[in-house]
């Protein structure tokens, strides 16, 4: 892949219908999932539902979570990170796996399902730990610019908006999304942020993993 600039910003960051009970999960690994470390030694970890600044400005994950990945995705992952490492990039991680009790409660605060998903009785994409939520970050750590903040449900953070995103921020998308597209992960349309991995759409058993 040709390496493209990228531009950093000093501004930026940025009645539900309960389902069947969750059968539990005593671990990660009994899950298959896996710390993101583990694929991506330099990741850049922001969990933003591990404090307020999010949509429901309140914390939703315990303090110290860990950003955990169904291991299927680790290898994409690293190729992505290789990918971006080449670019001089790196991936910042807003999201990985999602209890689906938060889920539930997201979905209380923003019943859209055009930008939350409305839970069910069955896990899929976060809740089963195959999307994460990402963006990009310099060599030296600091955001790049995206055009529009994580969970900013207006319509520049649709994944290839044109009206009120720029040229740069446009080439710093599709940047990100060439290198999760090398791994195998395909961005959501209505989230430049949100990548799904292999199986994420699949319907799986509801389980609660701790995250910490």
């Amino acid at each position: 892949m040709r390496s493209r600039s990228i531009v950093v910003s000093v501004g930026l960051g940025a009645a539900v219908a309960l389902s069947a009970p969750a059968q539990a999960a005593p671990t990660a690994a009994d899950a298959g999932f896996v710390e993101i470390h583990r694929a991506v030694p330099d990741a850049l970890v922001d969990l933003r539902y591990a404090g307020a600044n999010n949509f429901t400005g309140r914390q939703l994950y315990p303090t110290g979570a860990r950003c955990l990945v169904h291991q299927s995705l680790a290898p994409g992952l690293a190729t992505a990170a290789a990918t971006l490492r080449a670019a001089g990039a790196r991936l910042v991680f807003w999201d990985c796996y999602r209890p689906h009790s938060v889920q539930v409660t997201m979905f209380e605060v923003v019943s859209n399902p055009n930008w939350v998903a409305r839970p069910g009785s069955t896990a899929r994409s976060h809740t089963a730990g195959r999307s994460v939520d990402v963006t990009l970050a310099d060599a030296a750590g600091r955001l790049v610019d995206m055009g529009t903040d994580f969970d900013s449900f207006t319509p520049p953070a649709l994944a290839y908006a044109t009206d009120g995103v720029t040229a740069a921020q446009r080439a710093n998308r599709a940047l990100l999304r060439e290198a999760m597209a090398a791994g195998g992960l395909t961005v959501y349309s209505g989230e430049w942020w949100h990548f799904d991995g292999p199986g994420a759409a699949v319907d799986r058993p509801i389980i609660e993993v701790p995250l910490t």
